[in-house]
């Protein structure tokens, strides 16, 4: 018994130690200011209207993307935190300077939208799927002949109606068929 605790013990401890190392590991340059700035110049779009992520604007004789850059260095150098210099290119540009939606009110919809409508095209091909399988007989004695569709329950038209489909077959030259 005592031999399992040791074991346990062991088990534990080099546990917390792993977690600990990926903690550090994680945490390294997350302070840095030149890896802070590429993260931040990544969420955050060019507003020249080029499309274009702020860090990665490179069409020639951008107006905006030098002036831009230079204020998140200054903020950076300032000590703001991310939500502040967020918030305040939001203030002064439109919320179309952030390169993702917030989390929030009704950007919420541009990330659950494209999963919701994944999820409801899935559900109906199967829906549909399943309900072309019911439809097909598996014995082949029942149902659409697929080469000759016109075929279909012969058996429960009036003689009226048989007659007008032979004559409209032979019409058109559509021989095939029962």
């Amino acid at each position: 018994m005592r031999r399992a605790s040791a074991h346990l013990t062991f088990w534990m401890r080099a546990a917390q130690a792993l977690a600990l190392a990926v903690c550090v590991c994680f945490s390294l340059g997350a302070t840095d200011p030149s890896s802070r700035f590429n993260d931040m110049s990544h969420r955050l779009m060019c507003t020249c209207g080029c499309a274009e992520i702020l860090g990665e604007c490179n069409h020639v004789g951008c107006p905006n993307s030098t002036g831009e850059l230079n204020e998140l260095r200054a903020a950076i150098a300032a000590g703001e935190t991310d939500q502040q210099i967020k918030d305040a290119f939001v203030a002064k540009y439109g919320a179309t300077v952030l390169a993702a939606p917030t989390a929030q009110g009704f950007d919420l919809v541009a990330w659950i939208a494209p999963f919701a409508v994944l999820a409801a095209g899935i559900l109906g091909t199967v829906l549909l799927v399943r309900r072309w399988s019911l439809k097909m007989p598996t014995d082949g004695s029942a149902g659409i002949d697929l080469l000759d569709p016109l075929s279909a329950n012969q058996a429960s038209l009036n003689p009226d109606e048989r007659a007008l489909r032979e004559r409209i077959r032979r019409e058109t030259g559509g021989e095939g068929g029962s």
